[in-house]
């Protein structure tokens, strides 16, 4: 079985009418297992709120993507890496060692540590700030745009 990290972007592309979403769905074969950190609970939750404040979903659109994702979950078809401390220590570590000029943000640095702490190679995010940063923490960022 593959194992492959996304960030909750990507997540909710997987949900949602997004130009991206039949790509980002072709990566979740039923051989593929999905990772992401608990992070993305709030993440998620938040990112379909704002479509639907945006008018991209309506209110039965978005509780219909909360009730799938959260299926998913139970189901086991996404797993979800708890924020532990060591990660949280991972990020302050990593965070001290790059360069000044990279910007990340904090629940960013939190998907690329976790996904290093569990052993990825690479991270699915069309962030370009965390596919920047990915290879600070020893990963290679890729993203649907680029396939």
């Amino acid at each position: 079985m593959t194992r492959m990290y996304f960030d909750s972007a990507y997540l909710v592309k997987g949900y949602v009418g997004d130009p991206d979403s039949d790509k980002v769905r072709k990566l979740s074969t039923p051989t593929t297992k999905v990772y992401s950190s608990a992070l993305c609970l709030a993440e998620f939750a938040c990112a379909v709120l704002r479509l639907q404040r945006e008018k991209f979903l309506t209110a039965s659109q978005a509780a219909g993507a909360r009730l799938a994702f959260l299926s998913n979950i139970r189901e086991g078809l996404i797993t979800l890496i708890p924020i532990s401390e060591a990660i949280l220590f991972s990020v302050q570590a990593f965070v001290e060692t790059m360069p000044t000029n990279l910007f990340l943000r904090a629940g960013d640095a939190v998907h690329l540590a976790s996904a290093q702490r569990e052993g990825f190679a690479e991270i699915w995010t069309n962030d370009r700030h965390m596919l920047k940063a990915a290879p600070h923490f020893g990963l290679a960022g890729r993203s649907v745009q680029k396939i």
